[in-house]
C-alpha cells in the first residue's frame, strides 16, 4: 500500500491535535487530516464528485463505480459491498484522533424540496481521558428521496473507537455498524425524456423528473453489516535514563525514556454482512429479467457472510539504535469465512413447476460453505528520516483456496530541496497472483445462478509520482498488466478474460494562484488495451475556479464554480438484483460537463455553504447520463453547515 504524503492538521481551534489512519495487517500509522478545512467543504453533497469519473445510478448514497482505474478498489469477498463501498465505514478510512480537549465535528447538509429532499447528518467525537487513552464515536445518517422515482435511499452507519498509546502497550480498535436501504428503479424507460422531451411530449420541452416512468417500482436492496477491529502491540525494550543537566541551576531530576526494541502484535478483524434483494412486482420482473429460477411472483434473495481473521506478528522496531535504519516484521494470518445463500428447495428436472427457468446445472449448488485460509507474510518499513522512506509488505497463501496466492506491495519516497523548492519523488509497485472470491465462483439467487472455475488473477503495477511544492504541481504515472481479469459481461454474469490487459495512466494536479484568484485542476489520462473487457474514459478533468478572501478579517469566503468532465465511452450498465456493474456496447456516456456554483464560508469554528448543483443544465446540452438510463440529478439548491465543538 502506498503511503500518502498527508500533512497533519494543526488548526488553531483544536491544536495541538493530530489524526492518523491504521494500516493493516500490523497496525502501522499513516498521518491523516482533521476535517476542519474551508476548501471544497460543499463537495461531499454532490454524488458525481466522488471521483473524476463516477458511474452511478444518480442519487447521493446510491451505488457507484470509480472509472479511474488506478483509484478503483479491488473486488471484495462479499461483492455486494463494492457498489456502496464509498458510503461504508471500513478500516481503510477510519481515523483516530489525539486531542488535548474534547472534539466534536458535527455537519448537516440538505437540499431539494418535499419530493426530492436530500439530508445528511454526520458527526465525529473524540476525547482523551489522558495523553495516552482516547475514545471516539462516529455517526453518518443520509436520507435522500432522489430526483427521480423509486431511487430513494436511507443509509445509517455508526461506530465506536478507542486507542491507547503507552510506552509498552498500544491499542487501536473500532466497531462499526451500517444499514443501507436503496430503492431500485432499473433506470428510466426512455432516455429521450432527458435528451429530447419534446419528441415524447408533442412539442412540450418541460418535464418534471418525478413524472418520468422507470422500469422498476417495487424493488429494493438492503445491505447490513458490522466490523470489529482490534490491533494490540506489546513493546519490549529498555529505559534510557538521562542524568540531571548540570548547566541548568536546580535541575536534579533524572529523565527516563522507554526505547522499544521489538514488539509482539495481535490483530483481530471480524466482519459480517447481509444482503437482501426484494422485488414484489411479478409483471415488472418478467420484463426486466430473462430468468427466474426460484419464483415467478417476485424475489426475496438473501445472502450472508461473516469472516473472522486473526493475525500474529513479531517485529524489530525502527530507530531503537542508530544502526537500526528500518523496521522488520513477520506475521501469520488465519481466516475463517462462512457464506449462506438462497436455498433452492424446488425439485430438478420434470418436477420443477411450469414457468420457472430450468436449473442450469445437473446438481444444486451448496447453500452453505465454510472456508479456512492461512497466509504467512513479512513487512519491511522505514517511516522516519527526511531523505528516504519506504515500505514493503508481502504475503503468501499456504492453506485453503488461497494456497499459492502471492501479494507483494511496496513504495519508496524521498524528499529534498531544489532551487529553493520542496521536491518529493515516490515510486510504487504491486504484484499479486490471487484466487477469485468465492461468490464469483458459485452464487444462487432468483434471477442469477452461476458456477465458474476461474483461475487466479495476476496483476503487476508499477508507477511513480513527482510533487513540486512551490509550483503546486503533482504528477503521477503508472502502468498495470492484468491477466485473467474477472468482470461482468453483457449478460450480467461474471466472466474471466483469458489474456492480458494493459492499463496506462497519467494524472496531473496543477494549481494556480494570482492574488485572491485560484484555479485548481486535476487531469487524468488512461487507456485500456482491451476496451471491450475493461472500458474506461480516456480523459477526465476536474477544474475549480474560485476567489478566496476575508470579510471584516473574520469571515473566510471561497466563492467559485467547478466542473467535472470525462470523455465519451461505453459506460457500464447496472444490475439491481446483484448490485453489480456490467459491460455493454450499446450506449456511450460522457462528453458532458457537470458544473456547480458555490460559496463556502468559515466563521471561527463554523463552516457553511450555499450551492447550485448542475448549474449548467440545459446550457451545455441535455445528455447528462453517467450510466445508460440513469440520468444525473437536475439543477438544485443545497446548503450545509459544519461546527467544530472543540471545548
Amino acid at each position: 500500500m502506498m503511503l500518502a504524503n498527508v500533512c497533519i492538521a494543526k488548526s488553531p481551534e483544536i491544536a495541538p491535535s493530530y489524526a492518523w489512519k491504521m494500516l493493516p495487517p500490523l497496525g502501522l500509522h499513516e498521518p491523516a487530516t482533521i476535517d476542519t478545512l474551508l476548501y471544497n467543504y460543499y463537495i461531499q453533497a454532490v454524488p458525481n464528485d466522488v471521483s473524476l469519473a463516477w458511474a452511478t445510478t444518480g442519487n447521493l448514497g446510491a451505488q457507484g463505480m470509480n472509472m479511474i482505474y488506478f483509484d478503483r478498489p479491488a473486488m471484495s469477498d462479499f461483492f455486494f459491498h463494492d457498489a456502496l463501498a464509498h458510503w461504508l465505514p471500513e478500516k481503510g478510512n477510519h481515523k483516530y484522533y489525539n486531542t488535548r480537549v474534547p472534539m466534536t465535528l458535527l455537519s448537516y447538509n440538505f437540499g431539494g424540496g418535499r419530493e426530492n429532499a436530500q439530508d445528511r447528518l454526520t458527526g465525529v467525537f473524540s476525547g482523551n481521558v489522558n495523553k495516552r487513552l482516547e475514545i471516539g464515536a462516529n455517526l453518518d445518517y443520509l436520507y435522500s428521496k432522489g430526483s427521480y422515482n423509486y431511487q430513494a435511499d436511507k443509509n445509517l452507519s455508526w461506530g465506536l473507537s478507542s486507542s491507547y498509546m503507552g510506552d509498552r502497550y498500544e491499542l487501536q480498535m473500532f466497531f462499526n455498524h451500517y444499514n443501507l436501504l436503496n430503492k431500485e428503479n432499473g433506470g428510466i424507460t426512455d432516455d429521450l425524456y432527458i435528451t429530447d422531451p419534446e419528441q415524447l411530449q408533442g412539442g412540450s420541452a418541460s418535464i418534471s423528473p418525478k413524472t418520468i416512468p422507470t422500469r422498476l417500482s417495487a424493488a429494493h436492496n438492503r445491505i447490513r453489516g458490522k466490523e470489529l477491529y482490534i490491533n494490540q502491540r506489546y513493546k519490549v525494550g529498555y529505559w534510557h535514563i538521562t542524568p540531571p543537566n548540570d548547566s541548568i541551576p536546580g535541575d536534579t531530576v533524572e529523565h527516563k525514556e522507554y526505547i522499544p526494541v521489538s514488539s509482539f502484535i495481535w490483530t483481530l478483524n471480524y466482519n459480517a454482512g447481509r444482503h437482501m434483494f426484494k422485488n414484489t412486482s411479478a409483471e415488472e420482473a418478467s420484463e426486466f429479467w430473462e430468468n427466474s429460477y426460484l419464483s415467478r411472483n417476485g424475489s426475496t434473495d438473501i445472502t450472508t457472510y461473516w469472516s473472522l481473521k486473526n493475525t500474529l506478528g513479531i517485529s524489530l522496531l525502527e530507530g531503537f539504535h542508530k544502526y537500526a535504519k528500518f523496521g522488520l516484521a513477520a506475521y501469520l494470518t488465519h481466516e475463517i469465512r462462512r457464506y449462506n445463500q438462497a436455498v433452492d428447495s424446488i425439485p430438478l428436472g420434470d418436477g420443477r413447476p411450469a414457468g420457472l427457468t430450468p436449473y442450469p446445472f445437473d446438481a444444486k449448488l451448496a447453500p452453505k460453505v465454510t472456508e479456512n485460509l492461512m497466509w504467512v507474510g513479512g513487512q519491511l518499513t522505514k517511516q522516519r528520516g527526511s531523505l528516504l522512506r519506504y515500505e514493503a509488505t508481502g504475503r503468501f497463501g499456504i492453506i485453503g483456496p488461497v494456497a499459492g496466492d502471492l501479494l507483494i506491495d511496496g513504495n519508496v519516497s524521498t524528499r529534498f530541496r531544489l532551487l529553493g523548492d520542496s521536491v518529493n519523488i515516490a515510486a510504487y509497485g504491486r504484484f499479486s497472483n490471487e484466487e477469485a472470491p468465492y461468490l464469483m465462483k458459485q452464487f444462487v439467487s432468483n434471477h442469477f445462478i452461476w458456477k465458474n472455475d476461474f483461475g487466479k488473477t495476476r496483476r503487476l503495477k508499477l508507477g511513480g509520482s513527482l510533487n513540486l511544492g512551490r509550483t503546486m504541481t503533482f504528477i503521477n504515472a503508472g502502468v498495470e498488466n492484468i491477466q485473467n481479469l474477472i468482470y461482468f459481461g453483457e449478460n450480467c454474469m461474471p466472466m474471466q478474460n483469458g489474456g492480458s490487459i494493459q492499463v496506462v495512466s497519467a494524472s496531473l494536479s496543477q494549481n494556480f494562484k494570482v492574488g485572491i484568484l485560484h484555479w485548481n485542476n486535476k487531469l487524468n489520462f488512461q487507456t485500456s488495451s482491451n476496451d471491450a473487457v475493461l472500458p474506461l474514459p480516456k480523459f477526465s478533468l476536474y477544474s475549480n475556479l474560485y476567489i478566496l478572501f476575508k470579510v471584516a478579517k473574520v469571515l473566510d469566503v471561497q466563492f467559485g464554480i467547478d466542473c467535472d468532465y470525462y470523455s465519451k465511452y461505453y459506460a457500464p450498465g447496472y444490475q439491481p438484483a446483484t448490485t453489480t456493474f456490467y459491460n455493454q456496447r450499446e450506449v456511450k456516456c460522457g462528453n458532458y460537463p457537470f458544473m456547480n456554483a458555490y460559496a463556502n464560508m468559515k466563521l471561527s469554528k463554523t463552516r457553511f455553504y450555499v450551492m447550485f448543483t448542475h448549474v449548467n443544465q440545459g446550457l451545455t446540452g441535455n445528455n447528462y447520463f453517467s450510466m445508460p438510463h440513469y440520468p444525473m440529478n437536475p439543477r438544485r439548491f443545497q446548503l450545509g453547515v459544519s461546527v467544530d465543538f472543540a471545548n
